[in-house]
């Protein structure tokens, strides 16, 4: 019996995925619970396991578009599994009689397909154009409107274009083909490679575009003297690590600064919808972390009842989740604030970009030693830019800058705004 496996749900409002990579080849024997396939949504790569054991046959291609429902494989379940190795089953190279079957079965198909196209193109055969009349046509280097849109979008040259139309026509699809002129060859080898998109990595664009166009986007910026919380790392973070397992970064305390400046303002803690504001009563903190796939943005849920170990708990699981590629569409949905660290990578500022439908994200950047004026006198301190980019359309100047500044606060007085003059009681020791 064959069995039809379809591309189940991935999460609401998902009705799309694309084949990332098959795991197995067309005739192979699978079992069952095998991974088969990746898929990729709009959020997150997920395994595709089998559903039963059996010879599988592939009935889509990897990079295809599937709709979710979609048949994309047959098992035949009534095939026995391979007896040991390719090389003990003679001839067939360790195919059993059900993968010989399916293999002839699509061998003859593939040949009455090749025979249909050969006859259809013998029977209408293309009226030759000689270069006269190319050059005498109208229409020869004229692009269709489809693709002089195509063409004004890229930036192209028509007159480099070679069309495929009718009379050398420019068709849309000559314009998206087409690559831009990168000037006079230097020497050497050159190359060039071309691959498409993932889904998330689409979506993720198309995502960043809207928030540019659609939101009233402004970003403040500060410095924070990071000079407390190195202090405080320096005289913890060994009995930190060895009481709770995890180490005690600075995530812990820009989280929980956020948690603070994000109740003193809750605007920033708000989201629009169309005529309305709608406001939490809870932070639910997005931490964008890079994952094999793309930026990922998993959500560290009610953060205002963590402490200091379970904001560094948290982050660690999900940042570890998100590396090995096992993060779920849940562990990312939602989120009213997020923030993004591009001082990892050695950003000394940035405006970061809102995370729809949030209307605000802090930004982090690296630790750089500068001299800066303390109790009327110079000296170098380990400072860090941070900037806060937020909707104008719900947020004003007033509670922007004054979130920021209460993150600051926060951040330089650690010991007594977060922790309430008791470090040991709030690093659990």
């Amino acid at each position: 019996m064959a069995l039809e496996m379809k591309v189940p749900s991935p999460g609401e409002s998902i009705t799309e995925v694309e084949i990332a990579q098959w795991l197995v080849e067309d005739g192979d024997y699978v079992t069952k619970d095998q991974a088969i396939a990746e898929v990729d949504s709009d959020k997150a790569t997920l395994e595709l396991p089998a559903e039963a054991s059996g010879i599988i046959t592939l009935k889509a291609e990897e990079g295809d578009a599937v709709a979710v429902g979609q048949v994309v494989c047959l098992i035949d379940t009534d095939a026995e599994a391979p007896e040991g190795n390719a090389d003990n089953e003679g001839d067939e190279g360790g195919k059993g009689n059900a993968a010989m079957d399916i293999d002839k079965q699509r061998d003859q198909s593939n040949s009455k397909a090749d025979s249909a196209k050969a006859e259809a193109k013998t029977q209408t055969p293309s009226k030759p154009t000689t270069p006269a009349q190319k050059q005498d046509s109208y229409a020869t280097g004229t692009a269709s409107p489809a693709a002089k849109k195509v063409i004004a979008e890229k930036g192209l040259d028509a007159s480099q274009i070679q069309g495929t139309g009718r009379d050398g026509r420019i068709t849309k699809a000559d314009a998206v083909e087409a690559k831009p002129s990168m000037g006079t060859p230097g020497s050497g080898a050159r190359s060039e490679s071309k691959k498409k998109l993932s889904m998330l990595r689409r979506k993720v664009a198309q995502r960043l575009v809207s928030v540019k166009n659609e939101t009233a986007m402004l970003t403040t910026f500060n410095e924070v003297d990071m000079q407390p919380i190195f202090d405080l790392r320096n005289q913890y973070k060994e009995e930190f690590k060895s009481r709770h397992g995890v180490g005690l970064g600075f995530m812990s305390f820009f989280t929980l600064a956020c948690v603070k400046a994000l109740k003193m303002y809750p605007a920033v803690n708000s989201m629009i919808d169309g005529d309305h504001m709608i406001s939490y009563d809870f932070q639910d903190i997005s931490i964008a972390v890079s994952g094999p796939k793309g930026l990922m943005v998993p959500v560290i849920r009610n953060a205002e009842h963590l402490s200091f170990r379970g904001v560094e708990s948290e982050v660690k699981r999900l940042a570890v989740r998100a590396r090995d590629g096992q993060i779920t569409v849940d562990e990312m949905t939602g989120g009213t604030f997020t923030i993004t660290n591009g001082g990892v990578f050695g950003s000394m500022l940035s405006t970061p970009i809102i995370n729809p439908p949030q209307s605000a994200i802090l930004g982090m950047h690296n630790i750089v030693e500068r001299p800066i004026v303390r109790d009327g006198q110079i000296v170098v301190a380990p400072i860090m830019y941070v900037a806060l980019s937020y909707d104008h359309r719900i947020i004003d100047g007033k509670e922007s800058v004054g979130f920021l500044v209460a993150v600051k606060e926060a951040l330089e007085n650690p010991q007594e705004l977060l922790m309430d003059n008791d470090i040991k009681r709030a690093l659990e020791l």
